[in-house]
């Protein structure tokens, strides 16, 4: 019986987050900031973003009230919020998006370009793009690392549980502007690469902070498409030529190879930061506590 009553939970949680949530607020985004084919305004991707996030965590924490479970188990614990961990995170996100592009720079498949902004518009679209990226990972975190890995955890184990969502998690951005499978599979790797930072420190901020580190960097720093959307405000008129393989294509540089090794490498920083406790299992048995 308490399987069951999990299962509607989670069931409820994905139909007004997903089904009904993303639903409203880009239709409201889009009556406010418009919405150009191709190519996103800062504007709208805060709105969207932390319009999500808002419902996300409003519902988890009603879903926190119903389970008599305190909020910070579902991954953002309130007392850690943009403390050490995040800010570890968001600047190996920004040195892995570093030296992602740099790679495909050496071989050719990118250029700076000319500035875009300048003086004080460059300070005001990059910090207006900052907190947009802020509250992408904040939404996308706790959307798939949050209640439904907590739920979901507890009816099939944390990493079973964790390794669909990830699945899911590059499924979804299958819907973005020039995405791919090629790019859908990074993003599904990445999500596994967060939900070990979530094993290993215990919440999402370090996953959060990544996260975010790693999608402003692309889109403001280097102003190229992130998961297939170009974002408006960026630095500079960069380019991206030559092969797939080297520069993404139109999914951006997260689908080039050598996202997948720089990937590689955060699992392994990681292990390095946050060490496993002596004794910790890597997998846990499924448990019901309800």
């Amino acid at each position: 019986m308490a399987q069951l009553r999990l299962v509607w939970k989670l069931l409820l949680f994905l139909v007004i987050t997903i089904g009904i949530g993303q639903g409203l607020v880009y239709r409201e985004g889009a009556r406010l900031f418009g919405v150009q084919r191709g190519i996103t305004s800062p504007q709208f991707l805060l709105f969207f973003e932390a319009g999500n996030f808002a419902l996300v965590f409003a519902l988890t924490w009603l879903l926190s009230l119903a389970e008599k479970r305190p909020l910070g188990e579902y991954g953002l614990p309130l007392k850690e919020a943009f403390r050490g961990n995040f800010w570890i995170g968001f600047l190996l996100g920004m040195s892995e998006a570093s030296v992602v592009v740099g790679l495909v720079a050496i071989f050719g498949g990118y250029s700076f370009g000319e500035l875009a902004e300048r003086g004080e518009d460059i300070l005001k679209w990059g910090l207006l793009q900052l907190v947009g990226f802020i509250f992408v990972g904040l939404y996308e975190e706790f959307l798939f690392r949050g209640y439904l890995q907590h739920g979901l955890g507890r009816l099939v184990g944390f990493w079973p549980a964790g390794v669909a969502l990830s699945v899911g998690f590059g499924a979804v951005h299958l819907s973005n502007q020039g995405e791919d499978w090629v790019g859908a599979a990074s993003v599904v790797i990445v999500g596994l690469l967060f939900l070990f930072t979530l094993r290993r420190t215990g919440n999402l901020w370090y996953a959060v902070g990544l996260h975010a580190g790693f999608d402003w960097a692309q889109s403001f720093l280097y102003s190229v498409p992130d998961s297939g959307e170009l974002i408006f405000g960026h630095l500079s008129d960069s380019l991206l030529h030559g092969p797939k393989w080297l520069t993404g294509g139109t999914v951006g540089p997260e689908a080039s190879v050598f996202c997948f090794l720089t990937m590689g490498l955060q699992f392994l920083v990681v292990m390095w930061l946050f060490p496993a406790k002596k004794g910790e299992p890597e997998v846990e048995a499924p448990a019901m506590q309800d």
